[in-house]
C-alpha cells in the first residue's frame, strides 16, 4: 500500500502562540510597573510622566540619545496647568511686568525685576520680593525635580564701604544665596504648615521637592551690567563726536552743542539709571537634569 503523503506544516508559530506571548509580555511588564509605583519616588514619577507625555505625543525619545531626553526635560516647560498657573502670576497687577519665562538650551529660565527686590547695598529681601518668591515658588519647585540654579547680579557700584561685602561678587553671591535659603527653608517651613493634611497621607513630601541639594546659588557680580554700560559709553562718545563735525562743518552754533550735549548727558544718565535698576534682579533656572 502506498504511504499516506504528509501535509506540509507552515513555517513558524502557530497564530495563537503569538497572540498568547504578548499577551504573557504585557502582563509581566503591567506587574512589574505595578511593583515599581508601590513605593513612588516623586522623581522616577516625572521621568515615566515626561516619557509617556512623549510618546503620545508622537515624539519618542531617540535611542541616539539614550533615553535621556524622558528624565532631562522639566515637566514645567510642558505641562498646561502649570503655564497657567505662571501666566496668573504674570498678570497679577501686583507683579505685572515682573516676571519673564523663556526657553533655553539649559532649561526653563524665569527672571524677576522690575522692582526692589534686596534693600539697598544688601542681600536682605524686601517683603515684595518673598510675596513674589512664595508664590512663584511654590509652582516652580513643587512640579519638578530638576536642578535649579539661581543667578543673582549687581549693578556697576561697588559696595560702600560700610558694606560687609567687600565686593559685586560677594554681594551678588549673597542675593542668590538669600532666594535658595528662602526656598530651601522659609517657603518650606511654610508649606509644611499649608499642606500637612497631604503630608499625612503620603501625598506631598516636602524633603524631596525643598531638598537644599536642588538648589544651586550663582553670583554674576556686574560682568553683565558692565558690558552693557561699555555699549552706552560708546554710543554716547558717537554721538559727541558727531556734534564736534558738525560744529567744525558751521551746521550748529556752539550754543546748539551745547544745548545738544546737555540733553545727551540727561539721556546718558536716565538709561544708565534703568539699567541699574534692570539688574535689581533674580534669574532662577530650572535646568534639563535631575536634582543633584
Amino acid at each position: 500500500m502506498k504511504k499516506a503523503k504528509k501535509s506540509d506544516c507552515k513555517k513558524g508559530a502557530p497564530n495563537w502562540m503569538v497572540t498568547y506571548g504578548d499577551m504573557i509580555t504585557l502582563m509581566l511588564t503591567f506587574f512589574v510597573a505595578l511593583l515599581a509605583f508601590s513605593s513612588i519616588s516623586p522623581g522616577k514619577f516625572q521621568e515615566v510622566a515626561s516619557g509617556l507625555a512623549r510618546i503620545f505625543s508622537g515624539n519618542p525619545p531617540s535611542v541616539l540619545m539614550g533615553g535621556r531626553s524622558t528624565v532631562t526635560e522639566p515637566i514645567i516647560t510642558s505641562n498646561p496647568g502649570i503655564q497657567e498657573d505662571l501666566l496668573k502670576i504674570q498678570q497679577d497687577e501686583t507683579f505685572k511686568g515682573k516676571i519673564t519665562v523663556q526657553q533655553t538650551d539649559q532649561g526653563t529660565l524665569i527672571t524677576l525685576g522690575n522692582m526692589e527686590f534686596f534693600e539697598p547695598d544688601s542681600a536682605r529681601l524686601t517683603v515684595d520680593a518673598k510675596n513674589l518668591l512664595e508664590k512663584l515658588g511654590s509652582i516652580i519647585v513643587e512640579h519638578t525635580t530638576n536642578a535649579i540654579d539661581i543667578h543673582g547680579f549687581t549693578d556697576d557700584r561697588n559696595p560702600s564701604a560700610q558694606s560687609v561685602y567687600p565686593s559685586n561678587w560677594h554681594l551678588s553671591s549673597a542675593r542668590a544665596s538669600s532666594v535658595a535659603r528662602y526656598f530651601s527653608e522659609d517657603l518650606k517651613n511654610k508649606r509644611i504648615a499649608e499642606r500637612i493634611v497631604d503630608i499625612r497621607s503620603g501625598k506631598f513630601d516636602p524633603d524631596t521637592y525643598y531638598d537644599p541639594s536642588r538648589f544651586a546659588p550663582i553670583g554674576k557680580a556686574d560682568v553683565a551690567i558692565n558690558r552693557e554700560i561699555s555699549q552706552l559709553d560708546a554710543r554716547y562718545r558717537s554721538e559727541i563726536e558727531l556734534l564736534d563735525y558738525k560744529l567744525r562743518d558751521g551746521e550748529i552754533t556752539e550754543a546748539q552743542r551745547e544745548s545738544e550735549l546737555r540733553a545727551l548727558k540727561d539721556t546718558y544718565s536716565n538709561e544708565l539709571s534703568a539699567l541699574r535698576a534692570g539688574y535689581q534682579k533674580i534669574e532662577i533656572l530650572i535646568k534639563r537634569e535631575k536634582a543633584r
